[in-house]
């Protein structure tokens, strides 16, 4: 059974750091790409970032780079996403994902995910 639990989400202040988890089971880690997705109150789900095990290659929204940073630990089949210079525009509930490498790079949440962990949320206070 595929499985994706997220964890690390909280209260931070502006300017703060979190790290996010997404530890995964029941598939073969480097087969697929993991990404990471956002939704705020009353707006669209939004790509954030995205890691292709195998290869390594990462993929961010634009609003993330240089503050966001996804890497993958294999051997313990997790993914991160190190959140740092929080704004409160960052507040959503946060979700990882299983996507088909294919997909990693468009970050669009409607395309190449099969299986969705149930969230974590973020809130970061001004």
């Amino acid at each position: 059974e595929v499985q994706l639990v997220e964890s690390g989400g909280g209260l931070v202040q502006t300017g703060g750091s979190l790290r996010l988890s997404c530890a995964a089971s029941g598939f073969t880690f480097d087969d697929f790409a993991i990404g990471w997705f956002r939704q705020a109150p009353g707006k669209e789900r939004e790509g954030v970032s995205c890691i292709r095990s195998r290869d390594g290659s990462t993929y961010y929204t634009d609003s993330v780079k240089g503050r966001f940073t996804i890497s993958s630990d294999i051997p313990k089949n997790t993914v991160y996403l190190q959140m740092n210079s929080l704004k409160p525009e960052d507040t959503a509930v946060y979700y990882c994902a299983r996507v088909t490498p294919l997909y990693c790079t468009g970050l669009n949440y409607l395309y190449g995910i099969d299986f969705w962990g149930r969230g974590t949320l973020v809130t970061v206070s001004s």
